[in-house]
């Protein structure tokens, strides 16, 4: 009997804080597989996304894996092609995230470069997997107006064989579990505060809110840049009698928080999972979050406000602060749901 265990390398490019819990799940609960792991900092995105087969040039095993599971940050054709041994090895390509979707900051070029790397990525792997509906539609919807900006010798079945190879997996989360008190009037910031999750926009609805009602606490949680952003300044300066906490914490901290609030907000103008509020309800928070994104595959209109709007926001705070709504059942996302469908994605590719 062979009771060799299939070989498997994770590859990612980027171990930011969904990437890296991602990856740490996968090693950590499947133990029928030998894992090699190859990751990089999450930081320096553009070099990442385009300088990842450089960066390993040297460092890949000698050994042949049965399957290369990797990220959307990964330059995977560019990776195969430097390295002809690869050629037959199958691939699943794992998508956080995609750039036809993703917004871009003032401080960045604007490049399509990022966008065909993983064009050229999903169509180098054998399954494509994206963690939710939302990310997979938004990627061949991108993929199809870019085509249609190019100007000739564009084949016809791109995005209908892209669509034949690929499923939605979500990132499983670990429910938090604590016997906290609930604090009904405690309203939750647990994203990082960067021009992504429009941070000004929760800040404008704190301000009216506060202006409605003034019935109400604050955790500013997450990581924040060290020169801090107007939204946060601002908030500590018109409504510091509100804070109980600001700063990033620890992770048992982090869970105790979650635990105690009633509320958690988002007002991100990308998200394509939306961890942070899925640990947040997992721990009997009520989500507000845009009308938008993931967030509509996710929870449903009560929970749900127009995108951007600071006044629409605040009402639904004001209406959740008087009128306490249960949170939703996220069990979808947890791991012991997902589990199995990770166990036979990873079976059948490599074996």
């Amino acid at each position: 009997m062979n009771n060799k265990k299939p070989a498997i390398w994770l590859l990612s490019a980027y171990r930011s804080d969904s990437h890296a819990a991602w990856a740490d799940y996968l090693v950590d609960t499947f133990t029928e597989f030998h894992w090699h792991r190859l990751e990089l900092p999450g930081r320096h995105f553009r070099w990442r996304i385009r300088g990842n087969p450089l960066s390993w040039l040297n460092k890949l095993p000698d050994k042949i894996p049965d399957l290369i599971l990797a990220t959307s940050m990964v330059d995977l054709a560019t990776l195969k092609g430097l390295h002809p041994q690869l050629a037959n090895v199958r691939c699943v390509y794992y998508f956080h995230e995609n750039q036809f979707a993703y917004p871009a900051s003032r401080q960045q070029h604007e490049s399509i470069d990022p966008q065909m790397v993983q064009l050229y990525g999903a169509l180098a792997a054998n399954k494509v997997l994206f963690n939710s509906s939302y990310n997979r539609d938004s990627f061949f919807n991108g993929i199809d107006l870019l085509f249609k900006k190019l100007p000739d010798e564009i084949p016809d079945n791109i995005i209908e064989l892209l669509e034949n190879k690929s499923d939605v997996l979500p990132v499983a989360i670990k429910p938090i579990k604590t016997k906290q008190i609930k604090n009904k009037i405690l309203i939750l910031w647990n994203h990082r505060w960067e021009y992504d999750k429009a941070p000004q926009v929760f800040t404008d609805a704190l301000l009216k809110l506060n202006q409605l009602s003034g019935n109400f606490q604050l955790a500013l949680l997450g990581d924040r840049p060290v020169k801090k952003p107007a939204s946060l300044l601002m908030i500590e300066q018109k409504l510091a009698d509100k804070i109980i906490i600001n700063q990033k914490v620890s992770k048992a901290d982090y869970e105790k928080y979650l635990s105690q609030a009633a509320i958690v907000v988002s007002t991100a103008i990308h998200e394509f999972q939306g961890l942070s509020i899925l640990e947040a309800v997992s721990a009997g928070a009520s989500p507000l979050v845009p009308d938008d994104l993931c967030y509509r595959e996710q929870y449903a209109d009560a929970y749900r406000y127009a995108p951007g709007d600071s006044n629409a926001l605040a009402e639904k705070l004001y209406t959740c602060l008087n009128k306490q709504a249960e949170a939703p059942d996220v069990s979808a996302w947890y791991s012991e749901n997902l589990k199995q469908k990770w166990l036979n994605i990873l079976l059948s590719q490599a074996v």
